[in-house]
């Protein structure tokens, strides 16, 4: 059982001086071997922590200065020995990316992280090299949202990386004007949610920001909600699949038997119908032999056991384990191939049912086409930002009165329509006035203006006041958020619209609303 944190930490302050001093006096006891491997344990413990502190950097450098102190014996003893011990690769092989001078526009690469130096150097950093080749006049710069990875790596291999705040920092510290974030996220799930969080607070930082979708794209509403992302990715991970385990193709591994499992992390988010969708996606295109799979076993479908079961019920007897993250670090290691009971390698092999066990160590984030869905995904960020692809304004009379689903799109990914309207809002078309009707993504914005926001102050009765809405999320879930009905001057082209948040202060922004469909 651990002891306390506390306690632990007591305990590594005690025993300082005695890691000090012990190479002049005798060996230290068994019990003194335990104590000096405990305060260890201990220091380690206080890294793992989700919060950046002004000590952080001097606990890190002590923790490591205190398992450098340490035998080879008494290292044994740490709780967590892999923690400095295990070897996953050179850290000189990554780009920290934490420049300065980075010039007014920037693409921000915001990633989970990893502690798998390989890993984070070819994946994540396949990402950062693909984007900064597709946009040369653009400075990639790297935030990571785990501290707990960020300590790790600092502490083991002093290199130091950016969170998502110190990043957003040196952006504005460097005079950035144009701030374009690419999530390497998977899906809309709680990670992304929190980024968008911390953006808004930096909402007047910069001139104008723009947030690019994650891998997957959009969730959608239900297991059938698929888009052109879903299916990029799927062909993309299955080829590579396919290729690294040596079949000439999906059909000739199918004919020897092989199944191939895309395993990701999982979720109890509202988006983890996205794993289900990926299935669907997979049947789709006729993938019989490749399955989803997630360590966390959510949704229930995509659980060890019950993916195992599918496998084998299908009659294939060789196993091929491939993550669906975007790196090949921790769960692709520890719980997909690891030799823990509980690892889906071992778990595979314990069943008896097949005849070879094989795991992939490799992440989405090394293959091209994978990299190239990024680049795409900046590519519609970037024309958030500068209008392209509008067809130019439509005129009111080009629609009858009436009621339209129609889409509507912004400059920022911090304001837009709840992610359960999947973009859109209700457009309602009366003698020759449009009006859209658009559930937002929380209360946080209180108010909005048609507008620019040097006139709002004064606006008065043109100020928009919220309605509450119920919004339905995929799993059944509902949430009250704010809605507006917002002035349409025109069809599929820019107006201005500014918003005040809980602070008070008024932000200029630009919308278009599009592709109207009527309501039946």
């Amino acid at each position: 059982m651990k002891k306390p944190l506390s306690l632990l930490l007591c305990l590594a302050l005690a025993l300082s001086l005695l890691v000090g001093c012990r190479s002049a006096g005798p060996a230290p006891s068994g019990a003194e071997d335990q104590a000096l491997a405990d305060a260890v344990t201990a220091q380690i413990d206080a890294l793992r922590v989700q919060t950046y502190t002004p000590d952080t950097d001097a606990r890190c450098a002590a923790a490591k200065a205190a398992w450098d102190q340490l035998t080879e014996a008494q290292k044994a003893l740490v709780e967590d020995p892999d923690y400095f011990g295990l070897d996953t690769g050179d850290a000189s092989w990554d780009d920290p990316r934490n420049q300065d001078g980075i010039g007014p526009r920037e693409i921000l690469v915001v990633s989970f992280g990893t502690s798998f130096n390989d890993s984070r150097a070819k994946d994540i950093g396949g990402i950062e090299q693909a984007l900064q080749t597709a946009y040369p006049d653009w400075s990639v710069r790297r935030a990571f949202t785990s501290q707990i990875i960020l300590n790790h790596v600092q502490a083991r291999d002093g290199e130091q990386m950016d969170n998502v705040r110190q990043a957003l920092d040196r952006a504005a510290a460097n005079g950035v004007e144009t701030l374009v974030i690419q999530p390497t996220h998977l899906m809309q799930g709680a990670e992304y949610d929190e980024l968008l969080d911390t953006l808004a607070e930096y909402q007047d930082r910069f001139a104008a920001v723009a947030v690019a979708r994650p891998l997957l794209g959009e969730v959608g509403a239900d297991a059938a909600a698929l888009n052109p992302d879903k299916q990029a990715v799927a062909r993309a991970a299955t080829q590579a699949a396919v290729e690294q385990a040596g079949y000439a193709s999906l059909e000739a591994a199918r004919a020897d038997g092989a199944a191939f499992v895309l395993l990701g992390h999982g979720t109890s988010h509202t988006a983890k119908v996205s794993y289900a969708q990926m299935q669907t996606q997979l049947e789709q295109l006729g993938y019989e032999n490749v399955f989803i799979g997630t360590v966390e076993g959510e949704p229930e479908q995509t659980a060890c056991a019950a993916v195992l079961d599918a496998v084998a019920q299908a009659g294939y007897t060789k196993l091929i384990l491939r993550p669906l993250m975007v790196v090949a670090g921790d769960h692709a290691h520890n719980d997909m191939a690891g030799p823990e009971e509980d690892s889906w390698a071992s778990q595979a092999q314990a069943g008896g049912r097949f005849s070879s066990v094989e795991a992939q160590m490799s992440g989405l984030g090394r293959v091209e086409e994978i990299q190239q869905l990024y680049v795409e995904h900046t590519a519609g960020a970037m024309e958030q930002l500068t209008g392209a692809g509008s067809s130019g304004p439509a005129p009111v009379s080009a629609l009858e009165d009436g009621v339209y689903s129609a889409r509507f799109d912004t400059d920022s990914g911090m304001f837009h329509a709840n992610e359960a309207c999947e973009g859109r809002g209700t457009l309602t078309v009366r003698e020759g006035e449009m009006t859209l009707h658009v559930s937002l993504a929380s209360q946080k914005i209180r108010n909005l203006y048609p507008g620019k926001a040097a006139d709002a102050p004064s606006a008065g009765e043109k100020v928009l006041q919220p309605t509450l809405d119920t919004v339905t999320y995929p799993d059944g879930t509902t949430e009250e958020v704010y809605g507006f009905d917002v002035p349409v001057p025109a069809l599929d082209t820019e107006f201005d619209l500014a918003l005040v948040g809980t602070k008070g202060t008024w932000y200029d922004h630009r919308v278009s609303v599009s592709d109207p469909v009527p309501v039946d």
